[in-house]
């Protein structure tokens, strides 16, 4: 029956040409032709009687390339054609499309603007599904570089995930003058290790959290490193580049535009508050000396006071990846067995109490000997300072707390930040905390430019090409 009315179908698409033009030939004989004419251009003849959700059933079974063509049938099948559903059903399927339609359906509603963001939640309304659809179906994508502070993620924007993951050889914060040779080495590794031409793709770039402060020196410092990876860049005939900080991809990956992002990082975690997109460095951002190279460290002193041998720290750092975890409460977390096993490349590894002791110094630094804030109270402090800055008409905006970072991803952690966090605010600032844990875990921020690559206005609203980069003044490099 389904082939039946495809073949229907279509034969009503070859004939409607001549058909057209014969009613066009009686125009002129009668005003009667020229109703009828007008009936077919709202008909679908035979077809009048099936209901319209075969109809689109038959649509959904033609495709996207195809369905599109029946819109030049009658005024019906175009109706149908530009219904919404219908292309969402087709972005839903799309076999090479990786993003989830919620995804999708924030990009295109808060980012298609471009930073500074502009968009408002009701924008999608101008736009229609068939369009957002087609649109993104001509995007170039792009290559896609997250540097991480330990681990570098790279890949192709059209992929479900990262294809390659590397060691940070790098340090992007020193702005020494060595940086030219070091980041032309760093993209050109890179770029090697994914076996394509630096000028065949726009590339997305993730810039590490780093040079917190809001001082002249630590402008001109960020100002300093973003000119040397935009001109290292244009130098390997890179078409077009999108360089974004690190805590607000990690931000968009959430599905957020305004929120806290605490990035536990290689060696500090930073406490990030944005706005709309931008880093509020005014309301300051919160810096705790406490990475995953402390947890790691710390997990390897547990160990080795519990006569657990072992050769490398790699293999240390894969006990903690598989094994630790945060405890909802400490002191009752100390009172259980915890023991658990995981077998590593030296072998089997039973841990107990260190699975959790590791991840506790994040809250109570000073058991492993870090005279630090414990990171509730920098968050808190944090939140009490976008209060005080009264930067909207409201506060709901900083209460949404985002973990980045491969440290972040440790089991219990969310929830045992956002329990302390309601216990230290003040009950008009506790309401509606939320903490959401890694979005894509170890890749989110890899994820955040996926969002912006894969948009039906990239590369153009967020990228700089190199004539654009010539020609903009130093002062709008401030990020």
């Amino acid at each position: 029956m389904a082939t039946l009315l495809l073949k229907k179908v279509w034969e009503s698409v070859s004939n409607r040409s001549s058909i057209s033009n014969s009613n066009s030939q009686r125009r002129h004989r009668s005003s009667h032709d020229d109703s009828s004419s007008s009936s077919f251009s709202s008909s679908i003849g035979a077809f009048d009687q099936i209901p319209s959700d075969i109809l689109m059933q038959i649509l959904r079974l033609l495709g996207p390339k195809e369905a599109a063509k029946m819109s030049v049938v009658c005024k019906l099948w175009k109706s149908l054609v530009s219904d919404d559903r219908l292309w969402i059903f087709f972005l839903q399927n799309r076999q090479d499309q990786h993003d989830s339609f919620d995804s999708i359906i924030f990009a295109e509603t808060y980012l298609r603007s471009g930073a500074p963001l502009q968009a408002l939640s009701g924008q999608l309304t101008e736009f229609s599904m068939m369009g957002i659809y087609g649109q993104r179906m001509l995007v170039p994508g792009s290559v896609i570089i997250d540097g991480g502070s330990g681990y570098c993620k790279f890949g192709w924007s059209k992929y479900a995930c990262p294809s390659g993951r590397s060691a940070t050889f790098l340090e992007f914060g020193n702005i020494e003058s060595p940086m030219y040779s070091r980041l032309r080495q760093f993209f050109a590794t890179i770029y090697s290790r994914m076996q394509v031409k630096p000028s065949s793709q726009p590339v997305v770039l993730s810039i590490p959290i780093c040079h917190y402060d809001d001082t002249e020196a630590a402008k001109a410092s960020r100002r300093q490193l973003k000119e040397a990876i935009y001109t290292t860049l244009f130098d390997m005939n890179v078409p077009a580049v999108c360089a974004i900080n690190q805590a607000i991809l990690a931000l968009y990956a959430a599905r957020r535009t305004s929120g806290i992002v605490v990035n536990i990082g290689f060696q500090v975690t930073s406490i990030v508050p944005i706005l709309n997109g931008k880093v509020m460095r005014k309301v300051g951002v919160e810096v705790v000396g406490l990475g995953a190279l402390k947890l790691t460290g710390f997990l390897r002193e547990l160990m080795q006071k519990n006569n657990l041998n072992f050769e490398s720290l790699y293999t240390v750092r894969t006990l903690k990846e598989n094994l630790c975890y945060v405890a909802a409460d400490y002191e009752a977390e100390l009172c259980k067995d915890t023991k658990a096993s995981f077998k590593s490349g030296e072998g089997w590894f039973t841990l107990s109490k260190e699975r959790f002791q590791t991840g506790e110094i994040l809250f109570q630094p000073q058991i492993a000997g870090v005279r630090a804030m414990g990171l509730p109270q920098a968050v808190a402090l944090c939140m009490d300072h976008c209060h005080a800055a009264e930067l909207t008409g409201d506060d709901t905006w900083f209460k949404t707390i985002v973990l980045s970072g491969g440290t972040a991803c440790l089991p219990g952690l969310a929830g045992r930040l956002e329990k302390e966090l309601h216990e230290l605010c003040s009950p008009s600032l506790s309401s509606g905390i939320t903490v959401v844990p890694p979005p894509y875990g170890t890749d989110t921020a890899w994820f955040g430019a996926k969002f912006i690559s894969n948009l039906s206005t990239f590369p153009r609203n967020w990228c700089m090409t190199k004539k654009q980069f010539r020609r903009k003044s130093r002062a709008n490099l401030i990020w």
